[in-house]
């Protein structure tokens, strides 16, 4: 595997939630901070959620409170359980080592989120 795989987006009504994952090459995933992207209709992937390798974990202020992001290293599989969903939150998700943002080739497919109001 090269490129993460996301999973577990959908069209979800504001307040609901979801969770995403993302299954990553284990040579990347252990021993690099990962992070959650988004990129809204029209608008740049901008990071919103990232994790440390050690665990630490940091949020965009749009969503902090509401996204909480994990790592199952044994499982080389990034979580982000979003709760509170707005319309706003509407994007295809990704995600990526932050070492990697820059590298066009390293993304995945994404994972769609459609919040309906």
């Amino acid at each position: 595997q090269v490129h993460p795989v996301e999973s577990g987006g959908g069209l979800v009504q504001a307040g609901g939630s979801l969770r995403l994952s993302c299954a990553v090459s284990g040579n990347i995933f252990r021993a690099n901070d990962m992070g959650w992207y988004r990129q809204a209709p029209g608008k740049q992937r901008l990071l919103v959620a990232w994790i440390r390798r050690g665990g630490s974990t940091n949020y965009v202020e749009s969503v902090k409170g509401r996204f909480a992001i994990t790592r199952d290293n044994a499982k080389n599989t990034l979580y982000l359980q979003m709760n509170s969903l707005k319309p706003d939150d509407t994007a295809v998700y990704y995600c990526n080592a932050l070492f990697l943002a820059a590298a066009p080739g390293s993304w995945g497919p994404g994972t769609r989120v459609t919040v309906s109001s």
